[in-house]
């Protein structure tokens, strides 16, 4: 029986207890996600009129504006948080202490606060006419403090000899970080990277609480502003939210998953020139002598059980 790094394998008894706990796990979410769904139907949630709100014109243009929305602070805070992280990832390596002290202290301090404070923070003490602005440098501030995290890590990760050997042909510091170290932490480091930025465009739903009209607001208003059969569509209006954004997450996960596969695809792009004999040499796998360009010197070689005019022959037992 082999032993995994974390846990031993399982045996025979604890294979079939394991898929009798999968099975019964199963059943049981089943079960549930059925009670979920005739509860849903018997209060009218699931009725076609509550789906057909979404073949009006006002509204899927509501949706599509909110979508837009939402892809413009997500640029915006991706975009600074990749700057403001790499600008923060520099200060905590640089060798100057206030430096490094600033940086250390505005990472731990973003890190540390919800950010949901940070963006409202952000709203009502400097950008109060310019929610969008506000939500994507409150996203800004807590990712960049994020990536600036993963780049140190990365830079860490490089081998100390590549460094060295920089430091040792006369490169300052800033070259090496800018041409040696940053550019391989940020390959290395480019998933996670990817991943973050996933985090980051879920997050734009919070710019519901400074009322930006993101997709998650823009389905709210949508909800309690449109009555049908008695009752608000809260149900179905969530439902084609939450699959916008989880189409939006699944096509970055799927660049993240295309990067790293990319990464770790073996570079062919040089050609490499074959070995040319040099005139005058043996050669062990062959038995032959080497040949100039004119093909003198080796008319002998060609058959390695006698002599040739060209130089003695090489005898095989």
């Amino acid at each position: 029986m082999s032993a995994s790094v974390l846990y031993d394998a399982p045996g025979p008894k604890a294979l079939v207890r394991n898929r009798i706990y999968a099975v019964v796990g199963t059943v049981v979410i089943a079960a549930l996600l059925v009670v979920s769904v005739l509860r849903l139907a018997d209060k009218g949630h699931l009725a076609p009129e509550m789906w057909d709100i979404f073949n009006y014109a006002g509204i899927r243009q509501n949706i599509a504006d909110a979508l837009l929305a939402t892809l413009k602070a997500f640029g915006l805070a991706a975009i600074g948080s990749l700057v403001l992280g790499v600008l923060l990832a520099v200060g905590r390596l640089s060798d100057h202490k206030p430096v490094r002290w600033a940086a250390t202290t505005f990472i731990e301090l973003f890190r540390s606060l919800p950010l949901l404070i940070t963006i409202y923070a952000i709203w009502v003490g400097f950008l109060t006419d310019h929610s969008m602005w506000a939500l994507a440098a409150g996203l800004s501030v807590y990712n960049g403090c994020v990536q600036a995290e993963v780049l140190r890590a990365g830079v860490n990760a490089v081998p100390r000899g590549q460094s060295e050997a920089a430091y040792a042909l006369g490169m300052r510091k800033t070259q090496v970080m800018v041409t040696v170290l940053m550019p391989q932490a940020i390959r290395s480091m480019l998933p996670t990277i990817i991943s973050q930025l996933v985090v980051t465009l879920k997050d734009t739903s919070l710019g519901f609480i400074i009322l930006y009209p993101e997709l998650l607001q823009t389905a709210r208003l949508i909800a309690s502003n449109t009555l049908v059969n008695g009752q608000y569509p809260y149900v179905s209006t969530i439902t084609v939210v939450g699959t916008i954004y989880i189409v939006l997450c699944l096509l970055l996960s799927s660049l993240a998953t295309w990067i790293e596969k990319r990464g770790r695809r073996a570079k062919t792009g040089i050609a490499v020139a074959p070995a040319v004999q040099a005139p005058g040499t043996i050669d062990a796998t062959a038995g032959t002598f080497g040949t100039n360009a004119d093909g003198a010197g080796g008319a002998g070689g060609a058959d390695t059980g006698t002599e040739g005019a060209g130089g003695a022959g090489v005898t095989k037992d």
